[in-house]
């Protein structure tokens, strides 16, 4: 249960974000488990790790710049013309957070996923997943289990259920 929280984190970096980009064109989307792209760029991601009883949610957003990663795309705020400081940022997201954490806990899980789903990319993207084993599949996005798995289309018309895993956009 505690893992189906970076969905819940992913959403409220989501909402938080949305509330501070003006209608400039660009698209939102959530990519599974937990990062989010402007335009097909990385803007964000969790980490999530347990410590004892509690769960520590690491969240970065790139606010002023992005760093040049070799294998992705990234892009920050600014790049989009958008100015936010630190301290703005912060308030939004512990606004969204408050909230997402709220519906997580009193509505379930379900109600995070129909969020999750309604600003991922689109059904059917073609993605790559890069499973824990080594093993690299290519499909396309089939939305998510009811546990928050990633369900990936393979050519053959199955669904591959990833529950770890990197995914890249195709």
């Amino acid at each position: 249960m505690a893992a189906t929280l970076a969905l819940a984190a992913a959403v409220a970096i989501e909402d938080a974000v949305r509330t501070c980009l003006p209608d400039i064109g660009v698209r939102l989307a959530l990519k599974w488990p937990n990062d989010l792209l402007i335009d097909g760029a990385k803007l964000s991601g969790i980490l999530l790790e347990r410590t004892g009883d509690a769960i520590v949610i690491g969240m970065g957003i790139n606010l002023a710049s992005a760093p040049n990663l070799p294998d992705r795309a990234t892009t920050a705020l600014g790049d989009h013309g958008v100015s936010v400081t630190p301290e703005a940022m912060q308030a939004r997201l512990a606004d969204a957070m408050t909230r997402w954490i709220a519906v997580w806990r009193e509505q379930g899980l379900s109600a995070i996923i129909a969020r999750w789903e309604a600003r991922a990319h689109p059904h059917g993207t073609p993605l790559t997943a890069r499973l824990p084993d080594g093993q690299v599949l290519t499909g396309s996005f089939h939305g998510l289990a009811s546990d928050g798995a990633l369900r990936l289309g393979l050519a053959d018309g199955s669904a591959h259920v990833i529950h770890a895993g990197d995914i890249f956009l195709v």
